[in-house]
């Protein structure tokens, strides 16, 4: 279960958090290549100077920083593309310049990930972990 979340010094609107999670959520799975069902997004807005990020010259442009807590077994390829595409997500969206957006990944084993129903496994190529029947 992927925990994607993203840290803004500026506010969203509700209809606009949604149709930015559900972009996020569609380009999850398909890099990532598994289901929706089981994704996590937060999205958390702060004061324009609640954020700093040494690249960033000017908050008013935007910051955004992403933390993507994420199964182990993706390829370095799909690492990358996933972070750009939030990166580019964040930029066509909010008009986040890509220089002040950092994306931090942490890779977790499986049983890291706890639902009341089940305890995921490892990322497989093509899986859809809420589908199996896993005990």
């Amino acid at each position: 279960m992927p925990h994607l979340q993203f840290e803004l010094n500026f506010t969203i609107s509700d209809p606009d958090k949604i149709s930015f999670a559900a972009k996020i959520k569609e380009h999850f799975a398909t890099i990532m290549d598994t289901g929706t069902d089981h994704i996590g997004i937060t999205i958390r807005c702060y004061g324009r100077y609640d954020l700093s990020f040494g690249r960033a010259t000017d908050p008013a442009d935007g910051i955004a920083f992403v933390n993507a807590d994420i199964r182990s077994g993706r390829t370095s390829q799909q690492k990358r593309s996933l972070s750009l595409a939030f990166i580019k997500q964040l930029q066509e969206s909010f008009n986040v310049p890509n220089q002040n957006v950092y994306v931090i990944l942490t890779e977790h084993p499986g049983e890291h990930f706890q639902l009341h129903d089940r305890v995921l496994q490892g990322w497989t190529e093509g899986e859809d972990p809420l589908v199996e029947d896993v005990p």
